[in-house]
């Protein structure tokens, strides 16, 4: 889809209860890299989706949450140093229902 980005989401959630809260809703949306990391294919309605459930679930004073817009999917070359575990880009893939 030409409208998907690809994102970099990372959080710092204070309670661990929120915590696997977030956790859980972002397995939903991307591809869990490392702790509090993620990357995601996102149109334009998932990341507003996203935002929003994001938005009722933290505490806007005790957590953060950031969402790197690294560009238009097809256009992307991601140009990143990953020492140990190998880094893998999402790739668009047909899913059968």
């Amino acid at each position: 889809m030409r409208d998907e980005h690809l994102y970099i989401v990372t959080y710092d959630i204070g309670d661990p209860k929120r915590w696997r809260r977030v956790f859980r809703l972002m397995e939903g949306f991307g591809d869990w890299l490392q702790l509090s990391v993620f990357q995601c294919r996102l149109s334009a309605r998932r990341h507003a989706e996203l935002v929003q459930l994001l938005d009722g679930i933290i505490h806007h004073d005790d957590d953060h949450v950031l969402l790197i817009d690294i560009g238009v999917v097809e256009n992307v070359v991601p140009r990143i140093i990953s020492l140990g575990k190998a880094y893998n880009a999402i790739e668009r893939t047909a899913v059968i229902v």
